[in-house]
């Protein structure tokens, strides 16, 4: 298992710079740096990205992954399959071996068609295709749970298994099935075995049932509230999900993200401190 730092997770410190967040990662004792795309200028050029390569090997770092978005339900397949194939040359760039992209943001406003079995088809078809090519790339391709649609740990191993591709996986994070109302845990425990990448990151949660906390907190799909927080310190029960896919196997990389009200150096520090010492319980 190596931890790496997203660069998702930087927030108020983008503006600094990839150079600012590798020597940071470093200082930390990160084993290497997630990118994702649109976080600093230069994230989507082929020749920064080989730069940046050679940066991080000179600091003794890795980068673990790359982040991009897509979405199949809507526009022409085809170019949006060509746009991925073109993130995938950025990610063997990068020297990364594992490519995470989006599927789909859901339906936007039919009032038929509207179950995720009505868009299955075009994403397994889409995640087909890119995967195929990444293969040639020696790149692994995976989905996250996330963006309320494609979010629920059934939904999410449904897809994996409908392209049932051993190249193609998921990116597990552990806070993000809160969005859609699940116990992450258990949902962590369902998605183990699919896990390619995983996401350290934690909610604080309060019942939507109770008064509106206030400004930080958004609403899950079920209208609960949700505030992101330092792994550990919110609601996630980030060390058993991390207790699960240690026995279930897991040996590759975490990347922690963080997206609370602190600041986003103090979040990173204290995150991989708690992810290596809850990896340590089990």
């Amino acid at each position: 298992m190596k931890i790496c730092a997203s660069t998702y997770s930087y927030g108020r410190y983008n503006a600094e710079g990839i150079e600012f967040m590798i020597k940071k990662a470093k200082e930390f004792g990160f084993d290497g740096i997630e990118i994702v795309e649109g976080t600093f200028s230069g994230s989507s050029d082929i020749a920064e990205a080989e730069r940046i390569k050679a940066l991080c090997e000179s600091e003794g770092l890795a980068v673990a992954s790359l982040c991009t978005g897509a979405d199949f339900l809507y526009g022409d397949i085809g170019e949006t399959v060509n746009g991925l194939c073109r993130s995938v040359d950025l990610t063997a760039a990068y020297g990364a071996k594992v490519m995470r992209h989006d599927v789909c943001y859901g339906f936007r406003g039919e009032k038929t068609k509207r179950g995720y079995d009505d868009a299955l088809p075009r994403l397994v078809e889409g995640c087909k295709r890119v995967t195929e090519y990444a293969k040639s790339k020696g790149v692994v391709t995976c989905t996250e749970n996330h963006g309320f649609f494609s979010q629920d740990s059934i939904r999410v191993e449904k897809l994996v298994n409908a392209v049932g591709d051993d190249n193609f996986g998921a990116l597990v994070d552990i806070g993000n099935f809160m969005c859609a109302d699940e116990d992450p845990n258990k949902a962590v425990g369902v998605m183990a075995g699919y896990a390619r990448h995983v996401h350290a990151k934690d909610f604080y949660f309060v019942s939507g049932q109770s008064i509106d906390p206030g400004e930080g907190f958004f609403r899950s799909r079920a209208g609960n509230y949700l505030k992101g927080a330092i792994i550990g310190h919110g609601d996630a029960h980030a060390a058993q999900s991390l207790g699960i896919l240690k026995r279930a196997g897991y040996d590759g990389w975490i990347s922690v993200e963080f997206e609370g009200a602190e600041d986003n150096l103090t979040g990173l520090r204290i995150g991989l401190n708690n992810v290596k010492r809850f990896w340590g319980m089990f």
